[in-house]
């Protein structure tokens, strides 16, 4: 009896290129990402990194290229059309209002209405099943985000993506202007994502927090792919040979996706 064909990715993107006037932010990008798989993308400053997440959240349309969801192609014009499809983005420059609580912060921009009225008791119930879904430790939901070191915030941002039940989670640099004890936080929740059953892609300068996480590895070098790795298997040396075109580097061929 022949086994199953393995599902389609829940993210497949195939000659991707983006260019901005003579500019070419990226060209024929190739990039895909499971159910339960976080997918570290690395690379130097310009490499194209952000230009995809944008690309993926719906705030930039690529010039060509093709993007499937579970092996549908579809387009994402918009943030919201990225929404309905399951996407959900925190860019690095996260959103949050210090002056409002856990729960509002949570539902910022979706708060749910009734008869003009706020339903402030579905949101908290909401609210704490993210919370608790994440392991997030606050004091309380009632928390304002002021109150709130700069990890539980970050962690609030990740928080807030569960609201619209995403399949697919991208991640900007979320550690970015974290401390050691507050990374150690936040990449806790991203694994915790990972075992609830989203695939996440998880943008990041810092080598060491994408090996520790990541399933599998992809570089971007001037808008190009420039190598994929097993992320357990990476080692820094050839990150950074990908990352930098070392004299002699020749990019790897795509690491298998997890069965």
């Amino acid at each position: 009896m022949n086994d199953p064909a393995p599902p389609p990715p829940l993210l497949s993107m195939q000659g991707i290129s983006r260019h901005f006037g003579a500019i070419k932010a990226l060209t024929d990008v190739d990039f895909e990402v499971h159910a339960r798989e976080v997918v570290g993308l690395v690379g130097d400053n310009a490499a194209g990194k952000s230009t995809l997440a944008k690309i993926i959240a719906g705030a930039l349309d690529p010039s060509s290229g093709v993007i499937r969801l579970d092996g549908v192609e579809v387009t994402i014009p918009s943030p919201s059309a990225a929404h309905q499809h399951g996407i959900a983005t925190v860019f690095q420059d996260f959103a949050v209002c210090e002056n409002l609580d856990v729960t509002a912060n949570i539902f910022l921009g979706r708060e749910l209405q009734r008869h003009g009225g706020l339903r402030d008791g579905e949101m908290e119930l909401a609210a704490r099943a993210a919370i608790q879904d994440l392991q997030i430790r606050v004091p309380s939901i009632k928390s304002l985000l002021r109150d709130l070191s700069a990890g539980q915030r970050q962690s609030i941002a990740i928080a807030r993506t569960l609201i619209g039940r995403p399949r697919l989670v991208v991640l900007d640099e979320p550690t970015a202007s974290l401390g050691v004890s507050q990374t150690a936080e936040v990449l806790t929740h991203i694994e915790r994502l990972r075992d609830l059953g989203f695939g996440v892609v998880f943008i990041s300068h810092n080598l060491s927090d994408v090996r520790a996480i990541a399933d599998r590895i992809e570089v971007l070098r001037h808008g190009r792919n420039n190598g994929s790795f097993t992320g357990a298997d990476a080692t820094y040396s050839d990150l950074i040979a990908a990352i930098t075109g070392a004299p002699g580097y020749s990019p790897s061929r795509p690491a298998a996706p997890p069965a």
